[in-house]
């Protein structure tokens, strides 16, 4: 099995530190933000791992290399111009081959045991798997809405949040099943088989949510959801940043670190 890591991203809204420094080598306990993405994959037993790069992307090959000092593979996937979260795809088809994958966010830490997500996963016969959270302010992120099975029947991807503003997957949904559902957000996990790179868009750039997986829910096709209850952090701002370098440097979490 591999996985692609995306990295990518610009960090726009942790200027001034990502002037300098790319995301992903932010330190969080003393180690790049990464770091913890990348062990969460080793721990599955995942070592082949595609990162996707723009930003800084040098910094990010000299802090890694090819990963053997890690005891992984890294296979870096450039872009000169940005492909949005789900182009890197287009160009990995070969490198992620006809077995199940992994999708992973560099900028969240998880306590995520992924080798039981990927037994769900495969126990619901599933298309795609998406690891969800249920944070204090979900109404700042989009909603993956699943049913009692763990099935996701609706998406609600926000499109802005001034006016608060939605692109929902299926565009219309029965009210009553509607209230039936338990809203949760996406906290950068995805296992998915092989056969949803026959769905993705042919041109990039794209997104992951409103260009494969929201579309294949509207379609009806096997989502599932796996509701992660322990530790999650994600890096969105210059606040979270600081809050999250007191955290671990006063209480550090247990978590897998490379």
């Amino acid at each position: 099995m591999r996985a692609l890591v995306l990295a990518a991203g610009i960090g726009e809204r942790l200027r001034p530190l990502t002037v300098t420094t790319p995301k992903p080598l932010l330190e969080i306990g003393r180690r790049p933000l990464i770091h913890y993405p990348l062990a969460m994959l080793k721990r599955a037993g995942i070592s082949d791992v595609a990162i996707n790069v723009h930003h800084l992307a040098s910094q990010l090959k000299n802090a890694l290399d090819d990963g053997a000092k890690f005891g992984i593979s890294i296979t870096w996937a450039p872009e000169p111009k940005l492909l949005g979260t789900g182009g890197p795809l287009n160009g990995l088809k070969e490198f992620l081959g006809t077995d199940t994958f992994v999708i992973a966010n560099s900028d969240t830490i998880l306590d995520l045991d992924l080798a039981k997500v990927i037994w769900f996963h495969r126990r619901r016969e599933a298309l795609a798997t998406i690891v969800l959270a249920h944070p204090e302010n979900l109404d700042y992120y989009s909603h993956l809405q699943i049913d009692s099975a763990a099935r996701i029947r609706r998406m609600r991807i926000m499109r802005q949040r001034s006016p608060l503003t939605y692109e929902d997957f299926p565009r219309q949904f029965d009210a009553a099943l509607a209230a039936k559902l338990a809203s949760y957000m996406y906290c950068g996990v995805i296992v998915a088989e092989s056969a949803t790179l026959e769905l993705i868009p042919a041109k990039t750039p794209w997104s992951l949510f409103t260009g494969l997986f929201g579309p294949m829910v509207a379609r009806g096709l096997p989502v599932f959801g796996w509701v992660h209850r322990g530790f999650m952090r994600t890096l969105d701002d210059l606040d979270g940043y600081q809050r999250l370098r007191t955290e671990f440097g006063t209480q550090p979490p247990p978590v897998a670190v490379l």
